[in-house]
């Protein structure tokens, strides 16, 4: 079997060298790759300035550039996007601090301006006749919009009426930031030292200060008129509708294009019809230690999901858990924090156990010490999980401060908390990986004909890991954060939703192949169409993150474009599947339940990832909801619905092929799949859909900063929507119990079993029919 495999992958090679796919790829990869770049120069040349000193119309400093800078350290040492967020980028729960600070600015200089009261509210503004109101707005606005920054002496000087409001938001925001707030879950205390409140109002004020004041000889602010807010003049551009029409256009030709795309090329003797069930496989010493992985991922799943209830109980409590005081403890910044953390651990530990279980599969070779190496990785990455969480927790609690919380704690970012020190022996361990991937897969690469055949195109895939995700290096905590923003997705977007899907993607495909579900030059030609889908549309589209992070508008034109072709690639393998399943019954019962979890992912690609995506993607509809919880919409249905079914169907391939039938919990499984997948679908329709849609119509009518206010987030009807998220959350938990259950069942069977040298194409247990 293993020849022959060779020789169909070396029949195929001539077919792509006349198509010249490895060509394309390399192209494509390398214009993307030129347009991203050259965005992030740009983006570098044109972010909003720091000056060295903000000054009164008298020239006294008000703030300055050390000022600035140390408050942005010391808010991301404390949580930083997990504690409300800026420019729309964090949690949901406290504030927008640059639409709150904005507003509360914008509320203060309009009250110095009526009759030099800046203790003015928003009830005094609605207060006025529509006359005096359309007046003061429109002092407001120039005073906000005029940008009075000198960039010969690095110097912004803020008018007489916005240097006397500024001071009533040092006067709230000592309060907010001593004191705490229970409705947005920020912690009494949360800064205790003077300077440290001072210096952290003063970065959130220039954020603020960037987000109103009009960019060099353009009509609109550094983040593109972000937050919303009708009292600073803040107001989508018109041309956010014209790319919004655009990305609509694109993606219906996009879709168009790929479907004509996977029909022309459908033949039908690509379809391998098993005629005989698979047998149960031997594992090898390194594959039985794989299986450790999963059941560490498994219980990194489970304290993620409590995780989850914990911060979204935060809520309806702000203080607590149904009456426990655990924000002393556990803050809402820290168990948001090891809430996403742990996704992204537990999904990337099935992602990387899948690739040492496959390479000797797939190689048909167990190198010598390849156990030890898979079990000094597994040490090494707990390590790195655990240190990495204790390090958030100390941060958040303050135990840590300054550097020592970018290197050892929290370095503030949603998705790249983790402390650099953490980060760098992570990226250690993924390089370690990458060796043990190779060294298995060592003779299928020598045996194979071609260096674009499956075995090379899933090395290559495995390259990328460590690769994209030591661009998280690119910044630190004293990188200005429309710099930051930028690498941040890099890791982000084209990590996880670009190279680790293609990665899944091509062992999926290779696995398929090697089962009989598909021919090799069918799963070839897929695996390539598909990645050259992802790499052509989801590099540029990374951009789509970037509409207001101080970035110059030409960037919302190319990420709303490239991004509106992000929706569905990943099922082109899922209709392979689907067409070879009615034909292979026996081997699909075999598979039926990875098979399952795999068509879930295609699923949720479409739903969560595309139609929930594409919901936030268009510029004008993400200006109103940047920040809200529609954004969560989008997170939950493709975070667990895509990357975590994905990771879910690879770990029980793997396991499907070497747990003894008698260990093998197929009810269980299947229990798990439907109430798992159920529990996601009630948590989107009773909780997060009205949940999220509510506050959009607040910011639409009102602005960013009251849809993010206590008057929103208290309200009963987010409230409720809240609560109704219990059933859903519940149905989850149970599904993600009993796969937990079934999933150490099957591990526990493993081991029972003996172990063989070698892979071995010929199973020695046969599986009962």
């Amino acid at each position: 079997m293993a020849d022959s495999t060779i020789n169909l992958g070396a029949k195929v090679q001539p077919q792509y060298k006349r198509w010249g796919l490895p060509a394309w790829l390399v192209f494509i990869c390398v214009v993307t790759f030129t347009v991203l770049l050259s965005a992030g120069a740009v983006i570098y040349k044109n972010a909003p300035p720091i000056p060295d000193k903000i000054v009164s119309s008298q020239q006294e400093i008000i703030l300055t550039h050390d000022q600035i800078e140390h408050g942005q350290i010391t808010y991301l040492g404390r949580g930083g996007q997990h504690i409300g967020s800026i420019w729309g980028h964090g949690s949901y729960l406290a504030p927008d601090w640059t639409a709150d600070v904005l507003h509360r600015w914008g509320l203060a200089t309009a009250g110095v301006l009526y009759n030099n009261d800046r203790t003015f509210s928003q009830e005094d503004l609605e207060a006025l006749s529509d006359v005096e109101r359309a007046t003061l707005q429109a002092r407001v606005q120039q005073e906000f919009k005029i940008n009075r920054y000198a960039e010969d002496v690095d110097t912004l000087t803020l008018s007489p009426a916005q240097t006397k409001g500024l001071e009533q938001v040092f006067v709230d925001y000592h309060e907010l930031l001593s004191n705490g707030s229970a409705i947005h879950s920020i912690p009494r205390g949360w800064f205790k030292d003077e300077s440290e409140i001072h210096d952290v109002t003063a970065f959130l004020t220039w954020t603020a200060w960037s987000a109103s004041a009009n960019r060099p000889n353009a009509p609109f602010s550094y983040t593109a008129n972000f937050p919303h807010d009708d009292l600073i003049g803040n107001n989508a551009p018109g041309q956010f509708v014209i790319w919004s029409i655009v990305s609509v256009i694109v993606l219906i030709a996009g879709i168009a294009g790929f479907i004509f795309i996977y029909l022309t090329q459908e033949d039908a003797d690509e379809i391998q019809v098993v005629e005989s069930r698979p047998s149960i496989r031997i594992a090898t010493p390194s594959q039985k230690a794989t299986t450790l992985f999963f059941g560490v991922a498994m219980a990194l799943f489970c304290v993620q999901i409590l995780m989850g209830m914990v911060t979204a109980h935060y809520a309806v409590e702000g203080e607590g858990f149904y009456g426990v005081p655990i924000q002393d403890y556990l803050p809402y910044a820290a168990s948001r924090t090891w809430h996403l953390q742990l996704a992204v651990f537990w999904i990337a530990t099935c992602w990387l156990a899948a690739g040492l279980y496959f390479a000797p599969r797939f190689g048909k070779h167990e190198p010598k010490f390849q156990v030890w190496g898979n079990s000094t990785l597994l040490v090494a990455l707990t390590v790195v999980v655990v240190g990495s969480l204790v390090g958030a927790w100390a941060s958040v609690q303050g135990i840590l401060g300054g550097d020592n919380s970018f290197w050892f704690g929290h370095q503030g970012y949603e998705y790249v908390e983790l402390g650099r020190l953490w980060q760098l022996l992570l990226i250690g361990g993924m390089v370690f990986w990458l060796f043990l991937m190779y060294r298995a897969l060592k003779p299928a690469l020598k045996g194979e004909g071609s260096k674009t055949g499956l075995n090379h195109f899933f090395l290559y895939s495995a390259i990328t890991i460590p690769l994209f995700y030591a661009s998280g290096l690119m910044y630190t905590n004293h990188t200005p954060v429309s710099i930051a923003e930028y690498w941040r997705w890099w890791v982000v977007h084209l990590w996880v939703e670009g190279f680790f899907e293609v990665f899944a993607t091509v062992a999926i495909a290779y696995l398929c192949s090697e089962l009989g579900f598909l021919k090799r030059s069918s799963a070839l030609r897929a695996t390539y169409l598909t990645t050259i889908l992802y790499l052509g549309s989801g590099v540029i589209g990374t951009l789509h993150h970037l509409y207001f992070s101080g970035t110059p508008v030409f960037i919302t034109a190319m990420g709303a474009v490239a991004s509106a072709l992000e929706v569905v690639p990943l099922t082109l393998i899922g209709f392979e599947v689907l067409k070879s399943m009615r034909l292979s019954k026996e081997a699909e019962g075999f598979y039926r339940l990875p098979l399952k979890f795999f068509i879930a992912t295609c699923f949720w690609n479409l739903v969560g990832a595309g139609v929930f995506g594409f919901l936030i993607n268009p510029p004008i509809v993400l200006y109103y909801s940047q920040g809200l919880n529609t954004t969560p919409i989008h997170a939950h249905s493709a975070l667990y619905g895509v990357y975590g079914s994905l990771a879910i169907a690879l770990m029980l391939f793997a396991l499907r092929e070497i747990t003894p039938d008698e260990a093998w919990d197929e009810k269980g499984f299947n229990f798990s799949f439907w109430w798992i997948n159920i529990g996601l679908v009630l948590m989107m329709v009773m909780g997060l859909i009205p949940n999220g849609f509510y506050q959009l119509v607040q910011s639409v009518n009102h602005g960013t900063w009251y849809a993010r206010s206590a008057e929103v987030i208290g309200s009963a009807w987010m409230q409720w929507t809240v609560w109704l998220r219990i059933p859903g959350d519940m149905v989850f938990a149970i599904g993600a119990i009993v796969l937990v259950v079934s999933v150490v069942r099957a591990i526990y069977g493993i081991f029972q079993q003996p172990t063989q040298a070698q892979p071995d194409d010929i199973p020695i247990i046969t599986s009962k029919s």
